[in-house]
């Protein structure tokens, strides 16, 4: 249950001009805060299900994940959002087929699922809301998709720079190289040499275990 003052105040800021009145009164009385710390992973593949997060502040990086701890990153979800691989686990009850690993401090909304189908029936708003993140979490599918396939490296770094700046709010981004290339599918001495090429033509500068862009 949600009793904080504070709490329901994030929430209304966040999620509650999406939902009807009613809707948001149930959601203080079946939902719980959890407070995350960087690099915290909420979800692993093969986890069960129980919860539907809802991000109030922050940002999360949902990847697929082998056997052998190799990753792909699928998409970011921030303040505001909620995970479509998650909702979609809880409509086919099955098992997490995501790792969510927090890219920051995060505050998230945690909803049972066993509301999620009431929810879709009795109320518009948030039948709308879910439709709609399935819509914006397969556009951002697709466009992975389109550039791991026909984009070229040099191009897709810069982008996924680009994207992190705005994502995270700032133009230093603290992650190493082996970070980048794994969320980028490649190696550590592809990114590095990459990395070092945008240096020398002034886009970025670099630190230990950090890239600063010159601009976004």
């Amino acid at each position: 249950m949600i009793e904080s003052e504070q709490h329901k105040k994030i929430i209304r800021k966040k999620i509650g001009f999406l939902f009807e009145e009613k809707l948001i009164e149930e959601i203080y009385k079946v939902g719980k805060i959890k407070d995350i710390s960087l690099d915290d992973i909420i979800m692993r593949t093969g986890d069960e299900v129980f919860y539907i997060p809802f991000i109030l502040s922050g940002a999360l990086k949902i990847s697929r994940e082998k056997s052998d701890g190799e990753e792909l990153l699928l998409y970011y979800i921030e303040s505001g959002d909620t995970c479509a691989m998650t909702l979609q686990c809880c409509v086919r009850k099955s098992k997490s087929e995501i790792k969510a690993k927090a890219m920051e401090d995060s505050i998230l909304l945690m909803i049972p699922i066993k509301y999620m189908a009431d929810w879709m029936e009795r109320f518009a708003s948030w039948r709308q809301y879910i439709l709609e993140s399935y819509h914006s979490r397969i556009t951002e599918l697709m466009e992975t998709v389109d550039a791991i396939a026909f984009m070229r490296l040099d191009k897709r770094l810069d982008m996924y720079l680009k994207d992190q700046a705005k994502l995270l709010g700032s133009l230093e981004i603290n992650h190493t190289h082996m970070q980048i290339a794994e969320d980028l599918h490649s190696s550590r001495v592809v990114i590095s040499r990459l990395l070092k090429q945008m240096e020398a033509k002034g886009l970025i500068e670099l630190k230990r275990n950090r890239v600063v862009l010159k601009t976004y």
